[in-house]
């Protein structure tokens, strides 16, 4: 995939998600494409993909804007750093604004996104809506437990300092 059709289908996901319209946000994955959020967690297939953008997060949140910025793509990888903001429609939150900055990764397969992940600082968003420290201490540790558990991590850790991972066919 070229940057320029990368950014074409960055511009499709990011108009699909700020509207909430699950189905066009899910069409830009591959029928067995992987979200993992690190809020709701991993969804697989397109019909849970728009179940998790359309019912999930537009559920707990309004005014949501989304921009991928310096996005970059080599073959099929593709990254870009983004900011987004929301305001909370959860009663113990309602209101509150929240900016976060992050890292996105993008598997691609035919022109579409097969596995999306995001490096984000969830505890800078749980700080903005006025979590309590023992519930973040709670979510860091099954964030925790979810990156300890990974395959790449788990290899990673078992290889000796000094050793890498072989490199993307």
């Amino acid at each position: 995939m070229t940057n320029d059709e990368f950014r074409t289908l960055l511009d499709r996901l990011q108009a699909a998600a700020e509207a909430g319209d699950g189905e066009a946000f899910a069409a830009c994955f591959t029928p067995d494409g992987v979200y993992h959020d690190y809020i709701y967690g991993d969804h697989k297939g397109r019909a849970e993909i728009a179940h998790m953008m359309r019912d999930l997060f537009h559920g707990d949140a309004t005014d949501y804007r989304w921009e991928m910025i310096d996005a970059i793509c080599v073959g099929d990888l593709g990254y870009a750093w983004s900011l987004s903001s929301f305001a909370s429609t959860r009663a113990e939150f309602a209101g509150r604004r929240v900016v976060i900055d992050g890292m996105s990764r993008f598997e691609l397969r035919d022109g579409l996104i097969a596995d999306y992940r995001e490096s984000v600082n969830g505890g800078v968003a749980m700080a903005q809506l006025g979590v309590a420290p023992e519930r973040m201490a709670k979510v860091f540790d099954k964030w925790a437990g979810w990156l300890k558990d990974r395959p790449e991590t788990k290899d990673y850790l078992a290889r000796p300092k000094g050793a890498r991972a072989k490199p993307r066919a």
